[in-house]
């Protein structure tokens, strides 16, 4: 039976799993065998840590870091203001079962979507081939959830320097822009 969060009431993570969630955390690819080397644990160990970590949803999945513009997108941020219209619980559920990605279909490719506190109240991360795909993006989510937004605004990524702890491969790009 997979456990949650709730169920166990963890605060943090012990020092062996917080070990092994770096050696992910900088490259998911790592075999048992190297995370188990590298950490000074046995195999079944690190197997045991890792499964663990996964029922508890500490861990929610693996990626791959790619280079977007060889897919030839571009990545953009949108940095949206809510108004003081609290959402009702049908646009709630929309938001959290549905999701964005239906807005985007064909448009964009969401990466990250965070509710925060301070200047901006919801952030989204994406990849669109162009600023005009961009727009069309934001615009028809704006619209979808006008009565709770009050203003938005989008900005494009030039260079990326490090992305999910990974540093760019590609980083003497940089100096155009610096």
């Amino acid at each position: 039976m997979a456990h949650t969060r709730k169920e166990n009431e963890r605060t943090s993570l012990t020092e062996d799993e917080t070990k092994i969630m770096i050696l992910l955390e900088n490259d998911a690819k790592k075999s048992i065998d190297q995370i188990s080397k590298n950490c000074g644990f046995s195999r079944q160990k690190v197997w045991r840590i890792i499964k663990k970590l996964e029922e508890e949803k500490i861990i929610w999945g693996y990626t791959t870091v790619s280079d977007a513009s060889e897919q030839n997108l571009k990545h953009f941020m949108v940095l949206v203001k809510r108004n003081n219209v609290p959402f009702d619980q049908d646009v709630r559920k929309e938001i959290i079962f549905r999701k964005i990605d239906d807005y985007s279909a064909g448009i964009v490719k969401i990466e990250n979507i965070y509710f925060t506190h301070g200047v901006s109240d919801w952030i989204f991360t994406f990849y669109a081939p162009d600023i005009i795909a961009a727009k069309r993006f934001v615009d028809r989510t704006f619209e979808r959830f006008s009565k709770y937004l009050q203003e938005y605004t989008i900005v494009e990524t030039l260079v990326t320097i490090r992305k999910n702890s990974m540093k760019n491969p590609h980083l003497e790009e940089l100096s155009q822009y610096l």
